[in-house]
């Protein structure tokens, strides 16, 4: 949906970004003109979107046609003519102080008076940007993620000068392109992401330089043992070692000699074939779980945690913001705030003092903030608080939810950056909210996957790889918990519906899905088996011949088949989706609660014990319902002709 404040967007820059821009701000209805200085470059951006476009609706992703979304974007040369109507100008030029301030002094001229101006950039200040314009208060820093129209997260950064009024605009303005913006609200270099990140990447080089660990050593270890999507040589290798290199000599900081090396050489990563692998010549990133051996993962972490207590304690963001920040620009599996609560921010205070007083360098010294919190005996998630409160009600990182005057409970499982996968803290929230609700005030349970992608694409594997076996054993708790929850449950399946999601979705008691969404079991892919409890619903639910190929087999296949084969009650396409769920939950909310309680626990129990044995708890069950006031008004209802108002006594 479209901000009031903004009609017309102009982007200026047509590479990568810019064009990745230009097509977010088109998918979101804004009328939107692309502009760089040489034609053919235009051409190749608008170019660009024509084909992202069209693989978009391919693959059913939007909802207009690549056409008429196409067709709200303009393509130009001339800067004062992309500016002119504007009321937000997003510049996406070279990451060059210089040309950033031409470009910003040329729109200042020809833009309107109450345009927002915006700069993609990822490090360079946004003060300094806006102090080639006259009206500074207007400037604001909009730093989208590569590429533009998958990454979910923008960084809304503030200058000096900028005002609360423009960063507000633009942060509305982001979330109505469906994106997730954050709040930078100082003008540190770095923001948010990249002032964490970066270390993550740096600190094993400065180990490396110093014969402290090995480059597989470090990747394995920090995958394998931390849960984390890359090691830090293969992130340096994908994102570009000199990106990172340039990052530390722009704002005067000493670089790993090994960086320095590889930069010099032009060893650059991927794109040059060479960086700390061998992409040519060589195998390429190929570490293994085994060989992480002994690498410090605490020393990475202690100093990542230590950057995020300092942007806290600086009032740059909060430890919600720089978590978002983490997972969704650089997909880690927890927000460092998060990871540093569950270490014991003592042990990582203790673990700074000992390398400060190793080493003697900046990086290692405690920040104030972090001193603070131990001091005063709040040391993370043990001690009831850290960056977060756990004390009162602690805080839903990956789930949201939302208990309706209706008294549907909406869950919504939210790991976006992946795919919904499902970590033990998602497990543990669900748990926890299903535990501390007030039965009483809920009618049923909706379960929905957040964007538009996945119901849940399995366990985090990653994230489980340096867990305890019995720790892993457990997992099923959870299920089980929303098997046995005593009021009606549905999942809402739209996108992958893998591994821990199908085990979600089979403790649920109704399953509807699109017919495009994909249904499987592919653990045995992964050397391992269903887990939550899957096997065993599976068979109850469509036999051992089935659930053995299933299993077998790692199938995965539409929620049509799943349909044919009795695993999803309904498989209706998209337009029908959201009218099929809601008449089934209509039925749910307007249904007998008591009866609905004892309907469930009669169909569970029953299936483990004999027939007898269960048709002497469905007949017990029977008796007791014949005696409430909600079968009374069942049978007067249904005597007067009128639908029935059950109270749940």
């Amino acid at each position: 949906m479209a901000n009031d404040t903004v009609e017309r967007v102009a982007v200026l820059g047509a590479g990568s970004m810019g064009h990745g821009i230009a097509e977010l701000a088109a998918l979101g209805g804004y009328d939107v003109t692309i502009r760089d200085i040489d034609e053919e470059i235009v051409t190749e951006g608008y170019e660009n979107i024509e084909w992202s476009l069209e693989k978009l609706e391919e693959k059913g992703r939007i909802d207009e046609s690549a056409d008429e979304i196409l067709g709200r974007i303009g393509a130009t040369t001339d800067l004062a003519d992309a500016v002119s109507d504007a009321d937000l100008v997003i510049e996406a030029v070279p990451e060059q102080l210089e040309i950033k301030e031409d470009t910003f002094s040329s729109v200042d001229e020809h833009a309107p008076d109450h345009a927002i101006l915006a700069s993609n950039t990822s490090s360079l200040s946004i003060s300094d940007i806006a102090s080639a314009t006259d009206r500074p208060d207007q400037v604001v820093g909009l730093h989208f993620f590569n590429p533009p129209v998958k990454m979910d997260l923008v960084e809304v950064t503030y200058g000096e000068a900028t005002s609360d009024e423009t960063a507000e605009a633009a942060y509305e303005w982001v979330e109505s392109v469906d994106k997730t913006p954050i709040y930078v609200r100082k003008d540190v270099h770095g923001f948010v992401v990249n002032t964490v990140l970066v270390p993550f990447m740096e600190e094993a080089a400065w180990m490396l330089s110093n014969d402290e660990t090995t480059i597989r050593e470090a990747d394995a270890a920090m995958v394998y043992e931390r849960g984390y999507p890359m090691g830090p040589f293969e992130l340096n290798d994908f994102g570009g070692i000199d990106i990172g290199y340039h990052f530390r000599s722009e704002s005067d900081q000493p670089v790993p000699p090994v960086v320095e090396e590889k930069v010099e050489n032009d060893h650059l990563g991927k794109k040059s074939g060479k960086g700390f692998y061998d992409y040519d010549d060589g195998d390429g990133v190929g570490y293994k779980p085994e060989d992480a051996g002994s690498y410090d993962t605490l020393r990475t972490e202690a100093v990542m945690i230590n950057k995020a207590a300092w942007l806290v304690g600086n009032d740059v963001a909060t430890p919600e913001e720089i978590d978002i920040g983490l997972r969704l620009g650089g997909s880690f599996p927890e927000g460092m705030c998060r990871r540093g609560d569950r270490i014991g921010l003592d042990i990582v205070l203790e673990k700074l003092e000992s390398l400060y007083e190793e080493y003697g360098e900046q990086r290692y010294e405690p920040t104030d903030y972090l001193v603070e919190l131990v001091e005063e005996g709040w040391t993370g998630e043990d001690a009831g608080k850290g960056f977060y409160d756990y004390r009162v009600e602690p805080p839903y990182h990956y789930i949201n939810w939302e208990l309706d005057d209706d008294g549907v409970l909406e869950v919504e499982l939210d790991r976006q950056e992946r795919m919904n996968s499902m970590s033990d803290d998602m497990f543990m929230e669900i748990e926890r909210l299903l535990n501390d609700v007030d039965v009483d005030e809920v009618s049923c349970v909706v379960f929905e996957g957040a964007g538009d992608r996945a119901f849940s694409s399995g366990a985090d594997i990653t994230g489980f790889t340096a867990d305890d076996p019995a720790e892993i054993m457990d997992v099923d708790e959870m299920f089980q918990t929303v098997y046995e929850f005593p009021r009606p449950t549905v999942a809402k399946i739209d996108g992958f519906c893998l591994g821990a999601g199908i085990e979600l979705a089979l403790a649920c008691d109704i399953r509807i899905a699109t017919e495009d969404s994909t249904i499987g079991t592919p653990e045995t892919n992964l050397g391992v088996i269903p887990g939550g409890g899957a096997t065993q619903r599976l068979v109850r639910l469509i036999g051992e011949g089935r659930t053995k190929e299933m299993v077998f087999r790692g199938m995965q296949f539409d929620a049509a088949q799943a349909e044919e084969w009795g695993i999803v009650n309904h498989a209706v396409d998209d337009e029908a989706f959201e009218d099929r769920v809601g008449e089934i939950v209509d039925d749910l909310v307007s249904g007998p609660p008591v009866a609905l309680k004892a309907a469930k626990r009669v169909i569970n129990d029953g299936q483990d014990a004999s027939l007898k044995a269960a048709l002497a708890m469905e007949k017990q069950s029977f008796a007791v319902l014949a005696t409430t006031d909600d079968m009374l008004e069942g049978v007067t209802a249904f005597r007067r002709n009128r639908e029935p108002q059950f109270e749940g006594e």
